[in-house]
């Protein structure tokens, strides 16, 4: 896959995501609030995961590519008070834009993918990390009543990230081959190729250049990004063809 956003837009895109975060935050009458798409958090387990999530990856990538595992987060715990809430927010961020920033984009790390279509490195690290951003950022501005698409830019990488992050495997795919489609009304594709030497996926070059798949979605990249992570309803979007080709998606868990 081409054209991704380059190190230093992700790094920016994480801390315009994170802002916004801890602005949600600032306009939430109540830190107890329940969050509707994190069923038993509150925004303030929302905020304080947020912040330990970045301070044990700053941890992690600053380990290097030797790292055993994710390292466990570093520094003081959340605090309950707001204005302390949110420096430790933005401490948490600082934390780990200076470690992605030291250790460049090509630098190995310890990640969570194994066998998928994304390196791991610290550049796909931060990739990710851009996602989760802005997932919960999306997470506590629908919590204050003021839910936001993602930001073009982000959504539409995200698209691809998670495509090629969390949905490709050399694990072979137990059903027949298939392909899936999945179009952002901002005029990018990309196709799903499910066989039993696993599951890859690619930008299309264009609408009819690969012939008809075996079914397709096409929302706005921030609808498509907001399904993937269970945030909207798949049916919510325009589906076509066999609709439980993306049940088997969900529930297949490869070894």
């Amino acid at each position: 896959m081409t054209e991704t956003l380059e190190f230093p837009a992700l790094l920016r895109l994480i801390d315009e995501r994170s802002a916004a975060f801890r602005a949600a935050v600032a306009a939430a009458p109540d830190l107890d609030l329940p969050v509707p798409t994190c069923p038993d958090w509150t925004l303030f387990d929302l905020a304080r995961h947020l912040g330990e999530g970045r301070r044990s990856w700053a941890a992690t990538v600053a380990a290097g590519p030797d790292a055993p595992g994710r390292i466990s987060p570093e520094g003081p715990a959340a605090p309950r008070e707001r204005a302390a809430l949110a420096a430790w927010l933005a401490d948490s961020t600082r934390h780990l834009l200076d470690a992605l920033r030291d250790a460049g984009p090509d630098r190995g790390c310890w990640t969570w993918w194994g066998t998928s279509q994304s390196p791991r490195t610290c550049g796909a690290v931060a990739r990710h990390q851009l996602q989760e951003v802005a997932v919960h950022t999306y997470d506590a501005q629908l919590t204050v009543g003021a839910p936001r698409p993602l930001p073009d830019e982000v959504a539409l990488d995200g698209v691809e990230e998670f495509l090629s992050t969390c949905c490709t495997t050399t694990a072979g795919w137990p059903h027949g081959p298939a392909a899936v489609d999945y179009h952002a009304t901002e005029g990018r594709s990309w196709r799903q190729q499910l066989s039993a030497d696993g599951v890859r996926a690619d930008r299309l070059p264009g609408p009819t250049d690969a012939g008809a798949p075996d079914a397709a979605v096409r929302g706005t990249a921030s609808e498509l990004v907001l399904s993937f992570y269970g945030r909207v309803p798949l049916d919510s979007l325009d589906v076509e063809g066999d609709r439980g080709l993306f049940d088997r998606l969900a529930e297949w868990e490869p070894e």
